[in-house]
């Protein structure tokens, strides 16, 4: 174990002097796939996507993914120190990425590395460190699912405090049109866009879902952007505003989505309904291995690749989220330790 620990350690060392920001993350996915191969381990890599199956792999047998990512945001102005300089003091290693999300990837690399030689696994593992999950880009976890084969279950590695995140909010963005007719103010001709909005806006603020999540509430819905006018005599045709949606465990996008477009009269069209709600069964294994271990559940209320997957799915990682895009981020090297340790006991208990 304490191999084990100071690999990892060492690794996301390396990881944090080479800048990764998402779509830029050549130089840290050349290091993990050397990473693997020094140790014996067949690399397949797409992209800047990099990920492996155990030793034994039996297609006969279910299969776990151990996922998280190598990318990073760009560092923010309140900096103080070198992001990309790893430094030690204390129980602390500063660094761009550190907490976010390479602490979980080094500790899932050296859990996967623990059980790659086992022939006796009731499940093959699959450990898949990706790309551009800071950007929720296409060619990140979502590009090489199909390469994959059938996945039973994920562990997503994100954050959490090594507590239990059995669910995660869904995220839509969606643009609205209102449709009016132009004018000149001073005739009040026209029909004002800007006043059929309103009305949509308003059933946006007050509307509340049915369904109610017991570790989320109700689904949330901001307006958050709003434009329309060219000038100020003019009443305006079109217009425009977005609409920040988190929804929960109790709808999928698509439905609520269904819900928004039976109740407005703007045109409605969504970014995308690729970020979805996800969840696990408390009853799962993985979760109770967790609990047994004196892990406790809640839902998070932030989005990660985990809204990619159609399986079950668990986050589970190390670090604090509170710390993640901080200034001067850091995680604590003995987080690190627990990490890999609650890792190897969980898919113990189930493997």
């Amino acid at each position: 174990m304490e191999k084990r620990y100071t690999e990892a350690v060492e690794l996301l060392r390396q990881m944090i002097r080479i800048p990764s920001i998402s779509k830029q993350e050549e130089g840290t996915a050349d290091l993990l796939a050397s990473f693997l191969s020094e140790r014996g381990v067949s690399v397949h890599r797409k992209k800047n996507n990099v990920w492996a199956f155990n030793r034994h792999y039996d297609p006969a047998r279910p299969t776990i993914l151990l996922n998280s990512h190598h990318d990073t945001v760009k560092p923010n102005s309140g900096y103080t120190r070198d992001p990309f300089s790893p430094d030690i003091e204390g129980d602390l290693l500063y660094g761009l990425g550190s907490n976010d999300a390479g602490a979980s990837g080094v500790s899932l690399l050296e859990t996967f590395l623990h059980f790659y030689d086992r022939s006796d696994l009731k499940y093959n593992l699959c450990v898949a460190i990706t790309a551009e999950e800071e950007n929720s880009g296409a060619d990140g976890l979502e590009l090489i699912i199909p390469e994959l084969g059938p996945i039973e279950f994920a562990i997503v590695g994100e954050p959490t405090q090594m507590q239990l995140a059995i669910a995660e909010r869904g995220l839509m963005v969606i643009d609205c049109t209102a449709h009016g007719k132009a004018g000149h103010a001073a005739r009040e001709e026209g029909d004002n866009a800007i006043y059929k909005a309103l009305r949509d806006i308003e059933w946006f603020r007050t509307y509340r879902f049915p369904k109610v999540s017991d570790l989320f509430g109700a689904v949330k819905m901001s307006v958050t952007i709003i434009q329309a006018g060219t000038q100020h005599n003019v009443v305006p045709a079109e217009c425009h505003f977005t609409v920040d949606v988190r929804v929960t465990d109790r709808y999928t996008n698509e439905e609520v989505l269904e819900i928004i477009r039976e109740h407005v009269a703007c045109e409605v069209k969504p970014r995308s309904t690729r970020l979805k709600p996800s969840s696990i069964d408390p009853a799962h294994p993985i979760v109770q291995a967790g609990l047994a271990l004196g892990r406790t559940t809640y839902g998070s209320p932030t989005t990660s690749d985990q809204a990619l997957l159609d399986v079950p799915s668990l986050k589970l990682g190390v670090g604090d989220s509170a710390r993640s895009h901080m200034a001067d981020e850091y995680v604590h090297l003995s987080e690190i330790r627990e990490g890999i340790d609650l890792y190897i006991r969980m898919l113990s208990a189930i493997l």
